[in-house]
Protein backbone atom coordinates (compact mmCIF):
# COMPACT_ATOMS: atom_id res chain seq x y z
CA UNK A 1 0.00 0.00 0.00
CA UNK A 2 2.97 2.74 0.79
CA UNK A 3 4.02 2.07 -2.64
CA UNK A 4 0.32 2.57 -4.36
CA UNK A 5 0.40 5.74 -2.38
CA UNK A 6 3.89 7.01 -3.50
CA UNK A 7 2.82 6.07 -6.61
CA UNK A 8 -0.31 8.40 -7.11
CA UNK A 9 1.24 11.15 -5.38
CA UNK A 10 4.39 11.03 -7.44
CA UNK A 11 2.47 12.32 -10.55
CA UNK A 12 0.73 14.98 -8.31
CA UNK A 13 4.09 16.65 -7.00
CA UNK A 14 5.29 16.44 -9.80
CA UNK A 15 2.54 18.50 -11.67
CA UNK A 16 2.13 20.89 -8.72
CA UNK A 17 6.41 21.58 -9.06
CA UNK A 18 5.52 22.19 -12.85
CA UNK A 19 2.26 24.30 -11.84
CA UNK A 20 4.71 26.58 -9.57
CA UNK A 21 7.69 26.81 -12.39
CA UNK A 22 5.67 27.86 -14.94
CA UNK A 23 3.70 30.64 -12.65
CA UNK A 24 6.83 31.96 -11.92
CA UNK A 25 8.14 32.12 -15.33
CA UNK A 26 4.81 33.66 -16.01
CA UNK A 27 5.60 36.60 -13.12
CA UNK A 28 9.03 36.89 -14.17
CA UNK A 29 8.02 37.45 -18.00
CA UNK A 30 5.15 40.07 -16.94
CA UNK A 31 7.60 41.40 -14.22
CA UNK A 32 10.40 42.06 -17.06
CA UNK A 33 8.27 43.32 -19.60
CA UNK A 34 6.76 46.25 -17.84
CA UNK A 35 9.71 47.64 -16.56
CA UNK A 36 11.94 46.68 -19.66
CA UNK A 37 8.85 48.43 -21.89
CA UNK A 38 9.18 51.53 -19.70
CA UNK A 39 12.97 51.45 -19.65
CA UNK A 40 13.94 50.30 -23.12
CA UNK A 41 16.48 52.91 -24.50
CA UNK A 42 16.58 54.63 -21.33
CA UNK A 43 20.05 54.45 -19.28
CA UNK A 44 20.27 55.76 -16.09
CA UNK A 45 22.93 59.36 -15.66
CA UNK A 46 26.65 58.92 -14.57
CA UNK A 47 25.24 60.11 -10.95
CA UNK A 48 21.85 58.85 -11.19
CA UNK A 49 22.27 57.18 -7.42
CA UNK A 50 22.63 60.62 -6.09
CA UNK A 51 20.67 61.77 -3.05
CA UNK A 52 18.71 64.30 -4.82
CA UNK A 53 17.94 62.37 -8.00
CA UNK A 54 16.08 59.57 -5.52
CA UNK A 55 14.22 62.33 -4.40
CA UNK A 56 12.95 63.53 -8.20
CA UNK A 57 12.52 60.23 -9.24
CA UNK A 58 10.19 59.05 -5.59
CA UNK A 59 8.04 62.23 -5.90
CA UNK A 60 7.67 62.64 -9.80
CA UNK A 61 3.96 63.49 -10.92
CA UNK A 62 1.90 59.92 -10.96
CA UNK A 63 0.43 62.60 -14.32
CA UNK A 64 2.61 64.87 -16.12
CA UNK A 65 1.54 66.37 -19.57
CA UNK A 66 -1.81 64.27 -19.18
CA UNK A 67 0.65 61.24 -19.32
CA UNK A 68 0.52 58.48 -16.64
CA UNK A 69 3.33 57.81 -15.37
CA UNK A 70 5.36 54.15 -15.93
CA UNK A 71 7.28 52.68 -12.96
CA UNK A 72 11.10 52.10 -13.73
CA UNK A 73 13.62 49.97 -12.36
CA UNK A 74 16.45 52.55 -13.40
CA UNK A 75 17.71 54.90 -10.90
CA UNK A 76 16.86 58.23 -11.39
CA UNK A 77 14.35 57.73 -14.01
CA UNK A 78 10.77 58.55 -14.32
CA UNK A 79 9.08 57.80 -17.36
CA UNK A 80 5.62 58.57 -18.66
CA UNK A 81 3.26 57.51 -21.35
CA UNK A 82 5.13 55.45 -24.15
CA UNK A 83 8.35 56.94 -23.26
CA UNK A 84 6.66 60.26 -24.82
CA UNK A 85 8.26 62.35 -21.55
CA UNK A 86 11.47 60.39 -20.09
CA UNK A 87 13.36 62.46 -16.93
CA UNK A 88 17.02 61.23 -16.24
CA UNK A 89 18.62 62.77 -13.35
CA UNK A 90 22.03 62.77 -12.82
CA UNK A 91 23.44 64.15 -16.02
CA UNK A 92 26.24 66.22 -15.98
CA UNK A 93 25.62 69.97 -15.86
CA UNK A 94 25.77 71.92 -18.98
CA UNK A 95 28.40 74.64 -19.02
CA UNK A 96 27.92 78.46 -20.38
CA UNK A 97 26.34 77.78 -23.65
CA UNK A 98 24.68 79.21 -26.67
CA UNK A 99 21.87 77.32 -26.59
CA UNK A 100 18.43 78.89 -25.70
CA UNK A 101 17.62 79.30 -22.21
CA UNK A 102 14.44 80.10 -20.30
CA UNK A 103 13.56 80.02 -16.51
CA UNK A 104 10.25 78.15 -15.20
CA UNK A 105 9.16 78.83 -11.31
CA UNK A 106 12.55 80.09 -10.66
CA UNK A 107 14.28 77.33 -12.01
CA UNK A 108 17.23 77.64 -15.74
CA UNK A 109 16.71 75.23 -18.23
CA UNK A 110 18.72 74.77 -21.38
CA UNK A 111 17.31 73.16 -24.70
CA UNK A 112 20.22 71.09 -25.75
CA UNK A 113 20.04 71.65 -29.68
CA UNK A 114 22.57 69.07 -31.02
CA UNK A 115 20.09 66.28 -29.23
CA UNK A 116 16.77 68.06 -30.15
CA UNK A 117 15.06 67.75 -33.20
CA UNK A 118 11.60 68.79 -35.12
CA UNK A 119 9.09 66.70 -32.85
CA UNK A 120 11.68 65.94 -30.01
CA UNK A 121 12.82 68.47 -27.30
CA UNK A 122 15.70 67.62 -25.03
CA UNK A 123 16.09 69.87 -22.15
CA UNK A 124 18.34 70.24 -19.32
CA UNK A 125 18.56 72.14 -15.66
CA UNK A 126 21.13 74.96 -15.52
CA UNK A 127 23.10 75.48 -12.43
CA UNK A 128 22.27 72.43 -10.70
CA UNK A 129 24.28 69.39 -9.86
CA UNK A 130 23.36 66.70 -10.45
CA UNK A 131 21.64 68.28 -13.43
CA UNK A 132 18.16 66.97 -14.82
CA UNK A 133 17.22 66.34 -18.58
CA UNK A 134 14.03 65.89 -19.33
CA UNK A 135 13.31 64.33 -22.97
CA UNK A 136 9.67 65.32 -24.82
CA UNK A 137 9.18 62.81 -28.00
CA UNK A 138 6.16 64.02 -29.93
CA UNK A 139 5.96 67.70 -29.36
CA UNK A 140 2.92 69.70 -27.16
CA UNK A 141 2.44 69.33 -23.36
CA UNK A 142 5.94 71.03 -22.49
CA UNK A 143 4.60 74.28 -20.83
CA UNK A 144 2.34 72.32 -17.87
CA UNK A 145 4.77 69.63 -18.09
CA UNK A 146 7.86 71.99 -16.94
CA UNK A 147 6.14 73.87 -14.35
CA UNK A 148 5.40 70.41 -12.31
CA UNK A 149 8.70 69.27 -12.81
CA UNK A 150 10.64 72.39 -11.78
CA UNK A 151 8.50 72.26 -8.55
CA UNK A 152 10.96 69.05 -7.83
CA UNK A 153 14.31 69.84 -8.99
CA UNK A 154 13.95 73.28 -7.41
CA UNK A 155 15.60 71.96 -4.61
CA UNK A 156 18.99 71.39 -5.49
CA UNK A 157 21.02 74.61 -5.33
CA UNK A 158 21.74 76.52 -7.78
CA UNK A 159 24.56 77.76 -8.50
CA UNK A 160 25.03 79.54 -11.25
CA UNK A 161 22.06 80.81 -14.12
CA UNK A 162 21.98 81.64 -17.05
CA UNK A 163 18.88 83.78 -17.35
CA UNK A 164 19.68 87.13 -15.66
CA UNK A 165 17.29 87.58 -12.72
CA UNK A 166 15.36 90.58 -12.95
Amino acid sequence: MPSTRRTRLAPVLALTGCALVLGAAVTDYALVHTDADADAGVRPAASANAPHCRRIADTAPTSLGGLARRDSALPGIAVWGDRAIVLRCGVTPPGPTGDPCFAVDGVDWVIDTAQSTHGRKVIVTYGRAPATQVVFDGGGRTDAALVDLSRIVAPIRQTSSCVASG
